[in-house]
This record gives structure tokens, C-alpha cells and sequence, in this order.
């Protein structure tokens, strides 16, 4: 060990009462700036990844709209076409239209999703989300508690905010009202269908679990008046980072004939967002950083002016500008390690315990979901330390020139 470190670890562990109790207050700072960046950036990880998996386990990796807002009326021969292409796994139909929704206690407008249960459950998570009942739209018979008359009804699922706030629960009735296809005039009536709730999912999403149902695709066709035809047909792949290699091939392969769309065109604005945010996430809590350099600078300072007649004894011995400046560069790097170190131990005991035990929440129907998730990238964690290290290195600059720079007959003087 050279004596320019051997020395830099004296000055670390001791000193006055004041510059003693400095030196652990500014690796006290540098440790919370680094757990605050390393945090913040892991909670930003989780939220982006838990809305990326839970949006696409609803919707899809690819979608296959028509254009000009018309339907896919061959989407039989469109699901094969595409199912040959390596890479995907497999393709839905499905119609999805706004529609009111009642009760016997509530109403509200929803958007309905008619599906075909074998394929959807190929291409998205709906029958692993549900949480009550069956995913099933099998008809029962039931009679009327009034009339006394036997009806017929197909299962309806509902998300679960959606039948909380109908007051819904399995087997219940519902009506949906539908005016779609129909010539709006004075005299437009709605088309009227009864259902019976079959399930109720929760994909942990407010916008889905609040405002969406589910019925068989045949039942939508008859309700919206579309014939046998869909308004789209989505896929999903063996790797989701592959949909922007993968749509330009599908699309050749469909001759061009619809428009398809990967997941993250068709929730750009979103994940934009949340892409803007993280970065000025990084950028807003490095500062914090910065503050902890300056602190380093501070500490620096008040060592050179305690430690002037030891820096003009070991100048007089023969040391160099260099080797005093290097004392004070092994000190403030010691400071940056030190707190970089602590800072992410912290990070990942703080992070360890939010996903253990969830103690932060969210409000759903603002967040899309109920509870902030965190995901660790350790090259957030390399940046966050590279970046408080760099800038200690820095810092110590400034009262290491200052402490070379120290007049050694000054000294002598004094």
C-alpha cells in the first residue's frame, strides 16, 4: 500500500469531532442520492413491465385491422395465412364495439368483446384471469321469477369493478343494448340481449376490469349485426420485441390487404410516456447526486485547513504536488465507493420489501393498477454508482489542487 492511501484512510477514520462527524454525513448523502436513483428507476421498471405484460395479455403482440374502419370478412383464411409464419404462435377474431349494460340495480356503457373462447385462450390471458366462476358462454335455462316464462341465456364475463359496480355476481341476469347497425332515426329502438354472468375476471388493469365484457363471438355478431365477420384479428408471437420485424412480413404476406399493427404503435402514447418519464426520472434524481458532490467538496475544504501543517511537514520530507493531491483524490473516492455501496444495499433492501409486502399502493382507476411493482436492471444500479463515482472523483478535485497548492514557508510562518 502506498502512503498517499495509508494516509487517506487516517484522515478517513479520524480527525476533529467536526470534520469527523462531515465525513459520514457526506457518505450518508452520496448513500441516499445513489438508493434514490437505484429505487426510483427499479419502481419505473416494474410499473413499465407490469403494464407492457398486463396490456398485452388483453390485447396482442400484432393486430390485423381492416382499413377505413370496415370488417375482416374472411378472418378463417386470414388466421391461417398467418399462423404459417414462424414465429407466431397463434391468432384470434374478435368484435369489439361500445354498448350499455344494465342490471337490476345499475347501468352504465362498456365496451364488449366478442370472442371465440378456443382461440382467445391461445392468444391472450383471459381464462387465466378469471377470478369467479368459469370461462365459459354456455347457454342455461332459466326461468322467469315473474312471468314464469323459460328463457335461454349465454354467459356474459365481466371484470370485476365492472360487476361490483352493477351489483352483479355469478348467475345474475344482465341486458345489453346495442344500436349499432341500425338506421338512427326517431323511432330507433335498440337491440336487446340478455345474459347471465358466466365469470368475472381481473387483469389488475382499472380501465379493463371497469369497463369491459366479454361474450361469445357468435353472440356479438348477432348483437352488433356484423354477419360472420370480425372487426380484428390479433396474434401473438414467441417474442414480444420481435412484433417490429414480424408486422412488414405479416403484411406482405396478407398482400397488403389490412393494417397491421404491433403493440407498441397501438399503445404508443403510453409507453412514449412512460419512456420520457424514466429518463427524466434519471436525470431529476441524479441531482440529488451533485448536492452529495458538493458535500464532498465541503468536506474536502475543511480537512485541507485542518491539515496544513501535515501537508507543509510531508512537503518539507520530499513529497510532491501530485502525491498530496492524490491523499485527498483517495479520500473523496473513498467517500464516493462508500456511499455508492451503501446506497445500493439500501436500494435493494427497500426494493426486496415493496415486493414482499406491497406497502406502496396505487390508485387504480389514475395508475392502471392497484400497486407499484419494482423491477431491478443492474445496469441502472452501474450507471447510478458510475455516475456518483465520477462525480466524487470530480469533486475531490477542486480541495486536492488546493491542498497541493499549500505553501510550505506559510506553513512555517504560521
Amino acid at each position: 500500500m502506498s502512503y498517499e492511501r495509508f494516509i487517506a484512510r487516517r484522515y478517513l477514520r479520524s480527525g476533529r469531532f467536526f470534520v469527523s462527524i462531515s465525513t459520514w454525513i457526506t457518505i450518508l448523502g452520496v448513500m441516499l442520492g445513489v438508493a434514490v436513483v437505484c429505487f426510483v428507476m427499479s419502481m419505473h421498471n416494474g410499473f413499465e413491465n407490469e403494464i407492457r405484460s398486463r396490456l398485452l395479455g388483453t390485447t396482442s403482440h400484432i393486430s390485423i385491422f381492416p382499413f377505413r374502419g370496415s370488417m375482416i370478412e374472411d378472418y378463417k383464411d386470414v388466421i391461417k395465412e398467418v399462423e404459417m409464419v414462424p414465429g407466431v404462435v397463434a391468432a384470434s377474431p374478435f368484435i369489439y364495439y361500445k354498448a350499455a349494460i344494465a342490471s337490476a340495480s345499475s347501468g352504465d356503457g362498456i365496451v364488449v368483446r366478442g370472442i371465440d373462447p378456443e382461440l382467445e385462450e391461445k392468444t391472450s390471458n383471459v381464462a387465466a384471469d378469471i377470478k369467479f366462476g368459469n370461462y365459459t358462454f354456455d347457454p342455461i335455462i332459466t326461468e322467469d321469477s315473474i312471468g314464469g316464462e323459460i328463457d335461454t341465456l349465454p354467459g356474459i364475463i365481466l371484470g370485476k369493478n365492472l360487476a361490483d359496480q352493477l351489483g352483479v355476481y355469478l348467475g345474475d341476469p344482465v341486458v345489453m343494448y346495442s344500436i349499432k347497425g341500425e338506421d338512427l332515426h326517431g323511432r330507433t329502438r335498440p337491440r336487446v340481449a340478455k345474459f347471465y354472468v358466466s365469470g368475472i375476471f381481473e387483469t389488475g388493469l382499472y380501465e379493463f376490469d371497469g369497463n369491459m365484457a366479454y361474450i361469445s363471438l357468435k353472440q356479438a355478431q348477432k348483437l352488433f349485426r356484423t354477419g360472420d365477420a370480425a372487426t380484428t384479428v390479433h396474434l401473438k408471437l414467441t417474442d414480444i420485441f420481435d412484433a417490429e420485424k414480424m408486422a412488414p412480413v405479416i403484411d406482405s404476406v396478407l398482400d397488403f390487404r389490412y393494417d397491421v399493427v404491433p403493440w407498441y404503435i397501438l399503445h404508443r402514447n403510453l409507453f412514449e410516456w412512460i419512456e420520457i418519464e424514466g429518463t427524466l426520472l434519471f436525470v431529476g434524481f441524479s441531482l440529488i447526486v451533485l448536492v452529495a458532490a458538493f458535500s464532498i467538496v465541503s468536506n474536502l475544504v475543511i480537512l485541507t485547513m485542518e491539515k496544513r501543517s501535515e501537508i507543509g511537514i510531508m512537503k518539507t520530507i520530499g513529497s510532491t504536488e501530485w502525491e498530496i493531491a492524490k491523499i485527498f483524490l483517495y479520500k473523496g473516492m473513498a467517500i464516493g465507493l462508500g456511499g455508492v455501496i451503501l446506497g445500493w444495499s439500501l436500494a435493494l433492501i427497500a426494493i426486496y420489501i415493496q415486493n414482499e409486502f406491497g406497502l406502496i399502493s396505487l390508485p387504480a382507476d389514475i395508475y392502471f393498477i392497484s400497486y407499484l411493482p419494482f423491477e431491478i436492471h443492474f445496469i441502472d444500479f452501474f450507471e447510478a454508482g458510475a455516475v456518483t463515482f465520477i462525480a466524487s472523483l470530480l469533486a475531490a478535485f477542486i480541495p486536492a489542487w488546493q491542498a497541493a497548492k499549500v505553501s510550505v514557508v506559510e506553513v512555517l510562518r504560521r
